[in-house]
């Protein structure tokens, strides 16, 4: 078993499945629209990041479609649930697979997970897929039961050099 024994084995196993069952959370939030409870899932300090080229390394210094800390999670969180915002009406319907979840980086306190997910978008009588990898930072919350908080939520899109008309809605 790689020098792995059964008490450390279980814990991994256990582990994975707090992560996973913490990223299927997250994925139904997000096909609820349920924006404020998402928003809550994040660290005081946690970004959201979607880099616009492959293999990109820094967010800062290079054009990302959406690099986002909490006060602009918020703007456009307020502004998707606005049912005066034009540009959502009507309103966008999604819906998240995540699969092929791996951990990383299982370091004390905070995890660094991998993960696969596919994203249909409903909107005005058109439908788009998304697809890629979300990498996940996430930091033990022990105020939230050993729930986690995310630090960062990086998502990879597979067409990240396509271009993207109106994307609005978190991936």
């Amino acid at each position: 078993m790689n020098g792995i024994g059964a008490a450390q084995l279980d814990e991994a196993i256990r582990q994975r499945h707090r992560v996973e069952q913490f990223l299927f959370l997250e994925a139904r939030l997000l096909d609820a629209n349920a924006w404020d409870e998402w928003l809550r899932l994040f660290t005081p300090t946690g970004m959201y990041w979607v880099p616009r080229m492959r293999g990109q390394q820094d967010a800062r210094t290079q054009v990302s479609l959406f690099h986002e800390d909490a006060l602009l999670r918020s703007v456009r969180a307020r502004r998707l649930a606005n049912h005066r915002n034009w540009s959502q009406q009507p309103p966008t319907h999604g819906t998240r697979t995540i699969g092929n979840v791996s951990v990383i980086d299982p370091g004390p306190g905070t995890i660094v997970v991998r993960s696969s997910f596919q994203m249909l978008e409903w909107r005005a009588d058109s439908q788009r897929a998304f697809g890629g990898s979300y990498t996940h930072t996430l930091r033990e919350d022990p105020a939230a039961d050993g729930s986690f908080r995310i630090e960062m939520k990086r998502v990879d899109l597979v067409n990240c050099d396509a271009i993207h008309e109106n994307l609005q809605v978190f991936l």
